[in-house]
């Protein structure tokens, strides 16, 4: 663990939380141009600031990379800390990248509290990239827990017409699962004789009593967030009633923060009650591929429908941790950067959709390939990552998941493959009644098709799924050491005697 230099983590949480309040301070509409121009430079030099961490990252090197290190509350011990290893750096440039794409979406559909709506989700990109960097457990619930304020202000004012329910849901899912984190976060503090450091907490020797309790503790808090069958419910509705904008970071970086905590915590913290608990992890994950595949397969609003795929593919993730194998493990994280752009993506087109219509209503549709074609084909590639075809960043991950899981349990393989069959049969069905065939409502036949600014965002989110699809060695050989050394460290018991 070598100190950084140059502080690149900080300014990656901080110089979007800089802009967002600077966006704020502008005020309430007096210049709502100056505000979207303002918020575009913002989210702009805050992703170009993550690009060095790819260049800079040694993919040979164990630990923490780029590591910051300043006393915060001395009293406590608690420390300023950030680093940075393969789990978790593509992490921090895709929320980077996500905040720029949500942006350019929102510049002419927003029209009403401008600089609050950039702002916020400005700032909710400084806390998310903190989240994924934070060394400290202190610092870490604190950035989880700060995450909450900004999605629920972006859910409850600029929503549908639910909306404050759908808030008030979120948050108090959200908030009850941490509650228990942080009796965990405050135990181990005294275990490990006053240390916050995460590192350290590896390293303690629990019993296996003490580590179910804690592996519960986390899975409260982690499961609601990815998040994991049964507490799932709060996100069909937060995504329906989210603005666009909302729903996109939503499903590619805030799921993910659960994902992530389960290998920053649960996994290395309490390695015995992993594997003791592990076919209970398999069986929740295996039925939110499952079941909800099915689920999604009867939806009749798009959102709802792509809400229940998200959880569908990321129980593929929590499936991935839990095989104990290399393989298994890394195809979950490149599937968390993959979903990530590819419900980005989903989410946009239906944003484009609804703009247009005001409804997303799938019999609303029909025969819009002959009114938009460029927005079909986009709607169609996206359609078909979503269901994992080859060559697409979807098929990357789980594949690897489904070899793994191969590799742990045919059986469990055997099932896992089954989401792809279902994947196949939601996505496609919609985009057959939504784009495909004859033009069914006036409304449809005056459609205007992809203007330049619609065409560049999801073409930019084309391009990415289409080039990790074809070439994803950069995200798998940045996170091969990492992977390794957390499951040699979860191979071994740390039982005290």
């Amino acid at each position: 663990m070598m100190l950084s230099n140059s502080p690149i983590l900080s300014l990656s949480i901080w110089l979007p939380i800089a802009f967002g309040v600077a966006v704020l301070a502008l005020g309430r509409d007096k210049n709502p141009g100056l505000v979207r121009l303002i918020s575009l430079v913002g989210s702009l030099f805050s992703f170009a600031v993550t690009i060095p961490l790819v260049q800079g990252f040694n993919n040979a090197a164990h630990g923490m990379q780029f590591v910051e290190r300043l006393t915060w509350i001395e009293r406590f011990n608690a420390f300023y800390a950030l680093g940075v290893d393969g789990i978790s750096m593509w992490l921090v440039p895709l929320t980077a990248f996500i905040t720029v794409i949500v942006v350019i979406a929102a510049w002419e559909v927003i029209e009403k509290n401008v600089a609050q709506y950039m702002g916020a989700f400005l700032i909710l990109s400084g806390l998310m990239i903190g989240v994924f960097c934070a060394t400290d457990g202190l610092l870490f619930y604190v950035f989880f827990e700060a995450t909450l304020i900004p999605m629920y202000i972006i859910v409850g004012i600029w929503g549908g017409p639910n909306r404050v329910y759908a808030a008030f849901k979120f948050f108090l899912y959200t908030l009850l699962g941490s509650l228990l984190t942080l009796v965990a976060i405050i135990y181990l503090y005294f275990k490990s004789n006053g240390s916050f450091d995460i590192q350290v907490w590896h390293q303690l020797p629990l019993s296996l009593h003490a580590q179910i309790l804690l592996f519960v503790a986390f899975l409260m808090a982690f499961a609601v967030k990815v998040p994991m069958w049964p507490v799932h419910t709060w996100l069909p509705d937060a995504h329906v009633e989210a603005p666009t904008g909302g729903s996109v970071v939503l499903a590619a970086i805030m799921l993910k923060l659960g994902a992530y905590g389960f290998l920053r915590f649960s996994l290395p913290i309490a390695p015995d009650a992993s594997h003791y608990l592990a076919s209970m992890m398999i069986t929740l994950s295996l039925i939110a591929v499952i079941y909800i595949g099915l689920v999604a397969l009867v939806q009749k609003d798009m959102k709802k429908l792509v809400a229940y795929s998200s959880i569908a593919h990321m129980g593929f993730v929590t499936l991935g941790f839990f095989m104990f194998n290399e393989l298994a493990v890394q195809g979950a994280i490149v599937q968390m950067i993959s979903h990530g752009f590819i419900s980005a993506a989903m989410f946009l087109c239906i944003g484009v959709l609804y703009d247009r219509v005001h409804s997303r209503e799938i019999a609303d549709y029909g025969g819009v390939v002959n009114t938009m074609p460029k927005f079909a084909a986009l709607f169609v590639l996206f359609s078909m990552a979503n269901c994992g075809l080859p060559a697409t960043s979807g098929f990357v991950g789980e594949f690897m998941v489904i070899i793994g899981a191969v590799k742990f349990n045919f059986w469990i393989g055997m099932l896992a493959a089954t989401a792809l069959i279902f994947g196949a049969a939601y996505s496609l069905w919609m985009v057959k009644r939504v784009v495909f065939g004859a033009i069914t409502h006036d409304h449809v036949a005056k459609l205007v098709d992809l203007n330049k600014r619609e065409f560049f965002m999801l073409g930019v989110l084309a391009i990415a799924v289409i080039a990790m699809g074809l070439y994803p060695a950069p995200f798998t050989d940045a996170m091969q050491v990492s992977v390794a050394d957390l499951l040699k460290h979860v191979a071994t018991t740390k039982i005290a005697p």
